[in-house]
């Protein structure tokens, strides 16, 4: 008996039985939509955290001041004095693995334009913070090298800033005020919103000249932070333990001896929030798992029913000259079958549920192809493992009892 002809018997055997066939399908068809939603769903937080990490910087490290004791007491982070400006111009010079370096201050104050006023941070940095940070500007420009060298009072702003004091006005060129000292507004930054990783709105900043920051605002000639741009992501290690040993080499600081400063790899925040989401991906992919596992119960169920319905047409194929090879052959094919469309329609409507997920409770979907080939592979394989012992029951028939069944 050729493929062909097999199909189109199994084919016939299921219209014959439409709403057996339809309620036999529905596991499949649920365990299958439910794989393909979930996957989708824990696929889009994933995308969307690693986006929010993204817009903190390209291949970005963090270096901030560590800890230190006073009188028996740690003071915590920050606490430190020892992280300057020369330490991040030797990073630059120093490590093959990084190819930018800024320098870094900050503080909080009260903006003042004209009868408006907004609490922020203020930044102090050099211009390479804005490409580390692969912050663009809507409009305007970064300050230049020689407004560090000169401690110009000039400053970009944030979008969260621009709406709350200059939100009918075209800020560029506008003279705001930091605490008492006037402040020319020469670019906007395009926003970036919250940060998932820092939890906190990356627009509402003011960034100025380091030198400014330091000699008229704060009085502090050392650093509280530096970022620095690896070359890669891979060489982002790689630079972060270059980074570390030349600022113990600087400080001083021998080994085993606890560093002044602290580390961070942005890399590191990123992995375990991909961590985070694929053990979340995973838990809702074993839900519609369980519900697939039951929908090919029924499919044993059902073909284990057809072949009880169908003993004495098994014994007059045999009879005829039908072997145990087509016998099992016909039931597994009816048992993939009923599998496969079940996943066809479990796949379309997996993807309908992802679409009504994200228009009606706003969570970001990833369809992915990947998902939805291996939900139909699955489909298969569940119609070939659950309906092969059904097949192999009806193969097995002794042919002169199945004539005899009534």
């Amino acid at each position: 008996m050729d493929l062909i002809a097999t199909l189109q018997i199994a084919l016939r055997v299921l219209l014959r039985n439409k709403a057996r066939s339809i309620l036999t399908m529905l596991g499949i068809i649920i365990g299958v939509g439910a794989v393909i939603a979930m996957i989708g769903i824990g696929q889009g937080a994933d995308q969307t955290v690693q986006k929010q990490i993204a817009t903190l910087g390209s291949n970005m490290i963090f270096i901030s001041s560590g800890s230190r004791r006073v009188g028996g007491l740690s003071v915590g982070y920050g606490g430190t004095k020892s992280l300057v400006e020369s330490d991040v111009e030797a990073i630059a010079r120093e490590c093959p693995a990084v190819v930018a370096a800024a320098p870094g201050t900050q503080t909080s104050a009260q903006i003042v334009y004209e009868g408006d006023n907004w609490g922020t941070r203020i930044v102090g940095t050099t211009p390479e913070y804005f490409d580390i940070r692969t912050w663009d500007f809507q409009s305007g420009s970064s300050f230049t090298h020689d407004d560090v060298t000169t401690a110009a009072n000039v400053a970009v702003i944030g979008e969260t800033v621009r709406k709350n004091l200059f939100a009918s006005v075209n800020p560029i060129g506008k003279k705001m005020r930091i605490g008492s000292l006037p402040f020319v507004v020469v670019g906007v930054l395009v926003a970036k919103g919250q940060s998932a990783a820092l939890s906190e709105d990356q627009d509402d900043t003011i960034i100025a000249p380091l030198t400014t920051v330091q000699k008229k605002i704060t009085g502090q000639p050392w650093l509280r932070f530096a970022m620095v741009s690896a070359s890669s992501r891979a060489n982002s290690y790689v630079a972060q333990q270059q980074i570390e040993a030349l600022l113990r080499d600087r400080h001083r600081i021998r080994a085993g001896e606890p560093a002044d400063f602290v580390v961070r790899n942005l890399a590191d925040i990123a992995d375990v929030a991909s961590e985070a989401s694929q053990v979340m991906t995973v838990l809702l992919g074993s839900i519609g798992g369980v519900s697939l596992f039951v929908g090919g119960l029924g499919i044993m169920n059902i073909m284990l029913v057809s072949v009880t319905e169908r003993t004495r047409e098994i014994g007059i194929r045999i009879a005829i000259g039908a072997t145990e090879g087509d016998v099992k052959r016909q039931f597994l094919i009816e048992a993939v079958v009923i599998s496969l469309f079940g996943g066809v329609i479990g796949i379309l409507l997996g993807i309908g549920a992802s679409f009504v997920i994200s228009s009606t409770a706003g969570w970001p979907i990833a369809i992915s192809t990947v998902a939805i080939l291996v939900a139909a592979l699955v489909s298969i394989a569940i119609g070939i493992f659950f309906g092969f012992y059904p097949a192999q029951k009806a193969a097995r028939l002794d042919p002169i009892e199945a004539l005899r069944y009534e």
